[in-house]
């Protein structure tokens, strides 16, 4: 009997202790939340959660008030018997800064937001799983500052104040995604990320040369994936979760899984992802110049001219693409830690629209146009140290990297014979060293070295379609050349109070390039045989962040940035446009930029938030298609067309400016509006005449009302463009007249337009969450600037993910 009363005793005291015991949890994701501090009214009691977000109430009073505080979330109170209704379960929601406060890419150490001048957007994981973007192009729309250029349904290049393709910079943990062939025409590379992937995603505005080196001219798109997770104990930490996904515009089909093993010092993470696209259904109300009214038709060999039945299809535009990615993590030490990261991603051939709606006479120019498979591949390993007792560096991490890019192109003319294929291999290793070195509780010291080594395989050849008999041809860049790139940094931070920030640094690159022309002289007699750069570079930057008081915050920012031409620049030969071709060009020197901004935001009791910016660019020597010689002669038969010669060109001064606005306003902890709007404008001189620039793109904005009601998360909001008249158009767009509509006299243009949209997230259960899109609800046919692909008309999303 003493036994039973005893082991009874036992069972009681143990669920009684078990009830003490609280979790605190991210309120969406359900992750659990360490560094919560949990304090009473007099703070004489207090606790702070563990790695598993939890902590004992033992030492609380039943009706005490607990407060519960962690910078990154909103601070609530519960007593122990509310805490006891909730099952002991406790979820707290992000601030309206939220993760916003720690930003990884101004240094490549984590530091608070508020200690960079520069002006840093950040995307974390909650985001965008709200927004539920197609592509990493479509997740970062939403930033508000990214317009996107897509050129095909799977594209999507980015433009960051007036700036565009080799002119901004990718990363993607930390490692450089840009290559040897990143071209200065639209770039669709950042669509091989995976956006189930990312834990979050920060968009640095303006200049980033001083860390990141060539390429970082007008802004650098930093893309950090999702991390294994440990237990930090004996027991297995296991998470997974999968979603699915249907888009009616283009008859989306996606599924994706991921799952999470923890260890006590071991963690891995595996992430699939699959997407099934159709030909995508533009809107009904817009200009008929967008209307795919005829397309071409192949059966045995013969091209036919048909009517298309659905003029609204943008027929063909689908595609499919597959991303995986396998991460492991290990940490031997609380301050040492390895990582381990794989990633593949490739796409189904797929057409490029903007070629195939080329007119000739009153057909169509081309009956085939198909980008190849677009494949990526990275592996990398970092290695990080932290809290080391080194008189040189606090922190240090050191990443190496191989990425292998494969990229093909197919094309035909109507009613010929002869298909054009041309394919590229780049294999790029990396290696970066960064250090993070506190000098005094007032100053600190970043710096670091990067070596980056691509070697560029380039064939080409030519196919009879009714013999299939292949003969060699041209190239797009000269097969085996190499492009090298070493760099050191330094940057200095000094914050002597919580009101002023400091912020200086200094970069030296060096590039050098080496291609051999002779295979392609067969068909070129270019006056050249090789060509060799070996080129150097200087970067700074400085910039200040004064808060005078809560609520007024300057930022001032001046730097310089630098391009040096790549093998894209140099040794390229493509068509650019109807009656033109680019050729090589051994002669090119680093186009250099110097900007600066100024910055003013306002908060006003966190109520009403404003955020303003001007910025001012100078592009000095700046690399431009412009007409060319070659040999002496304007003009050379290429693909059979007599055709202007071109070729990049150190031909010009870029003056671009701009101002943007932001506002967020908040009405209660559950409404809030959110708004921006961007506003750029540029010119570049072309034969002593200032003609407007290629990637400037018109006004353009947006604006969300998000409302959260108990399990439900609502948002509302509008997606706007100005115009871009026929007089602002730069003249290689012109040219381009097919993309754009007509204006009342006939010359091409970007009209103005707008969508409405709404989507609701429901969470059905702890592991169930719903998400809900009506997009473009009006149904607007509309075209963004540069595009050769109109955006969707009314689209119905819908999605679902379940966590484990």
């Amino acid at each position: 009997m003493k036994f039973k009363i005893l082991f009874f005793s036992f069972v009681i005291v143990s669920c009684l202790v078990q009830g003490q015991t609280i979790v605190v949890l991210e309120k969406l994701s359900k992750e659990p939340i360490p560094g919560v501090a949990l304090y009473n009214l007099k703070k004489n009691k207090s606790v702070v959660t563990d790695i598993d977000g939890r902590a004992s109430l033992d030492n609380f009073s039943d009706d005490e008030v607990i407060y519960f505080q962690n910078f990154l979330y909103t601070k609530i109170k519960l007593t122990k018997k509310e805490i006891a209704m909730r099952d002991y379960k406790v979820f707290l929601s992000l601030t309206v800064e939220g993760l916003n406060q720690v930003v990884v890419s101004a240094s490549k150490f984590e530091q608070s937001r508020k200690d960079i001048p520069q002006t840093i957007i950040s995307l974390n994981a909650t985001d965008i799983a709200f927004a539920n973007p197609q592509t990493s192009a479509d997740a970062l729309a939403e930033a508000g500052n990214v317009f996107i250029q897509k050129s095909q349904l799977g594209g999507g290049s980015p433009i960051i104040r007036g700036f565009s393709t080799s002119r901004l910079l990718i990363a993607v943990d930390g490692v450089r995604m840009n290559n040897a062939i990143f071209r200065g025409g639209n770039l669709q590379n950042v669509i091989s990320i995976d956006p189930f992937s990312l834990n979050n995603t920060e968009v640095t505005l303006g200049a980033g040369s001083v860390v990141y080196g060539s390429d970082a001219i007008g802004g650098v798109m930093s893309f950090y994936t999702k991390k294994p997770q440990l237990s930090y104990k004996d027991e297995l930490f296991f998470k997974a979760n999968a979603v699915s996904r249907f888009s009616s515009a283009n008859n989306e089909k996606t599924g994706h899984l991921d799952f999470s093993l923890g260890y006590k010092k071991w963690g891995f993470l595996t992430s699939v992802s699959y997407s099934d696209f159709d030909d995508l259904r533009m809107g009904r109300h817009g200009p008929d110049d967008y209307l795919r009214s005829q397309f071409v038709e192949t059966n045995n060999n013969i091209d036919a001219l048909v009517e298309n039945p659905e003029p609204l299809v943008q027929t063909p535009t689908g595609y499919s693409q597959l991303n995986l990615m396998q991460k492991v993590h290990f940490e031997p030490e609380d301050n040492l830690k390895f990582d381990l990261g794989i990633h593949y991603s490739t796409t189904s051939e797929f057409s490029r629209y903007d070629r195939l709606i080329r007119p000739r006479g009153g057909g169509l120019r081309s009956a085939e146009w198909n980008y190849g498979p677009q494949k990526w591949f990275m592996s990398n390993l970092s290695v990080t140290k932290l809290s080391s007792s080194s008189s040189f560096y606090d922190k240090i991490k050191a990443t190496a990297a191989y990425q292998n890019f494969q990229e093909s192109r197919t094309d035909r003319d109507f009613q010929s014979e002869t298909r054009r294929t041309r394919s590229e291999n780049v294999d790029a290793l990396s290696f970066n060293l960064d250090l993070e070195k506190t000098l005094n509780p007032k100053s600190s010291l970043f710096y670091g070295f990067e070596y980056l080594y691509n070697t560029v395989g380039s064939k080409g050849f030519k196919t009879n379609i009714a013999t299939s008999e292949n003969t060699s041809s041209l190239t797009r860049y000269p097969d085996g050349s190499i492009w090298q790139s070493i760099g050191a940094y330094t940057s200095y931070k000094y914050k002597p109070n919580n009101e002023f920030v400091f912020q200086s640094g200094l970069r030296y690159n060096h590039i050098i390039t080496t291609s051999d022309f002779t295979e392609n002289n067969v068909f070129l007699n270019l006056p050249f045989s090789t060509s060799e750069t070996n080129a150097g570079a200087l970067t700074g930057t400085a910039g200040i962040r004064w808060m005078p008081n809560e609520m007024i915050e300057w930022n001032l920012n001046a730097s310089t940035a630098f391009r040096a031409p790549n093998i894209d620049d140099i040794g390229k030969v493509f068509d650019s446009e109807p009656g033109a071709v680019v050729v090589p060009n051994n002669g090119l020197r680093p186009e250099y930029a110097y900007g600066a901004e100024l910055g003013l935001k306002l908060n006003f009791n966190d109520k009403i938030k404003l955020d303003m910016a001007t910025y001012y660019t100078f592009l000095d020597n700046a690399l431009i298609r412009r007409n060319f010689t070659l040999n002496g002669e304007s003009q050379i038969i290429y693909d059979g067309e007599l055709s202007d010669v071109q070729a990049i060109q150190n031909a010009s001064e870029e003056y671009i400016y701009g101002f943007e606005v932001g506002a967020e306003i908040n009405f209660s902890d559950k409404l809030r509006l959110r708004s921006q709007y961007n506003i750029i404008g540029g010119t570049e001189e072309a034969d002593g005449v200032e003609v407007p620039v290629r990637h400037i793109a018109p006004n353009f904005g947006r604006t969300n009302l998000v409302w959260t009601f108990k399990k439900f998360n609502f948002d509302a909001f509008a997606i706007y463009n100005g115009t871009l008249s026929f007089e602002n158009l730069a003249p290689s767009e012109i040219s381009k007249d097919y993309l754009y509509a007509s204006d009342k006299n006939g010359n091409p243009y970007s009209p103005s337009w707008y969508t409405l949209n709404f989507r609701v997230q429901y969470k059905i259960s702890e592991n169930l969450v719903a998400i809900g899109s009506l997009e473009n609800i009006t149904d607007q046919r509309y075209r963004p600037y540069s595009s050769g692909i109109a955006g969707a008309g009314r689209n119905l999303i819908l999605s679902a993910k379940y966590s484990l």
